[in-house]
């Protein structure tokens, strides 16, 4: 299975968000995508998702064309999205939180074994089964939402800054989790982070954005070494 992206091209109006982006990523790879504030990350993300219409190019994951799918396909042809900000509905408790990422499921006992995995991958979650989502710390919602996504047994995740305003410890935690996510699930992982370093560490491949455009793509390790992505990015 291969997340294959090619000449990728989306306006916002006048602005050209996403310009000519293109990269791949097979089963069981975590690709990061870093970059300034306003480099489209996001854009890229959400457009892959089916929130945004493509100006141009094309977008396709195990021969599903995802720039003419509803997002709601894309769940079924095994993709799913976490968006940024801790996205989970408050006022549900954790475990109705996590049923309803398995909503469209028909296999009840499936369903028991990915709520299993989940607090098996976040003890704490299980631990807090019967509170409300809005009781939770910062970075114990990130893990619901990761958690969410998971229940829906998806073979391509999209993560959107998953690290955003967490303790450096929590941040830690949720990045190696992730990378877990890869080794022992299989999952394909599109990781969108302004923890560059973070998120480099953890990936196999990553690209650097800059406008919408694609300033140096490579390993995740050759860009951590290269002295220019360092110095813009890295902060060293």
């Amino acid at each position: 299975m291969t997340l294959t992206v090619s000449d990728l091209t989306v306006h916002h109006g006048a602005i050209r968000a996403i310009n000519g982006v293109s990269f791949s990523l097979t089963k069981g790879e975590l690709g990061a995508i870093i970059g300034a504030n306003g480099a489209g990350k996001t854009t890229l993300l959400r457009t892959l998702s089916g929130l945004n219409k493509s100006t141009r190019g094309s977008a396709t994951w195990n021969s599903h064309n995802l720039l003419q799918s509803r997002p709601e396909q894309l769940v079924r042809y095994g993709i799913s999205h976490v968006s940024e900000g801790k996205a989970v509905i408050p006022e549900l408790t954790v475990v109705e939180n996590l049923e309803l990422g398995a909503i469209w499921r028909r296999n009840k006992k499936e369903c028991v074994a990915s709520k299993e995995e989940v607090v098996s991958l976040f003890p704490r979650l299980g631990e807090r089964l019967a509170q409300r989502a809005d009781t939770l710390s910062g970075g114990e919602r990130q893990m619901l939402a990761i958690g969410r996504a998971l229940m829906s047994k998806p073979e391509l995740l999209l993560l959107d800054e998953p690290s955003l305003g967490l303790a450096p410890l929590v941040i830690e935690q949720i990045f190696q989790t992730i990378r877990n996510l890869t080794t022992s699930m299989g999952l394909t992982v599109v990781l969108v982070e302004q923890n560059a370093i973070g998120a480099l560490k953890i990936a196999d491949s990553g690209i650097v954005l800059n406008l919408g455009s694609v300033a140096i793509s490579g390993t995740a390790s050759s860009l951590i070494a290269d002295p220019q992505v360092r110095a813009a990015y890295l902060g060293y």
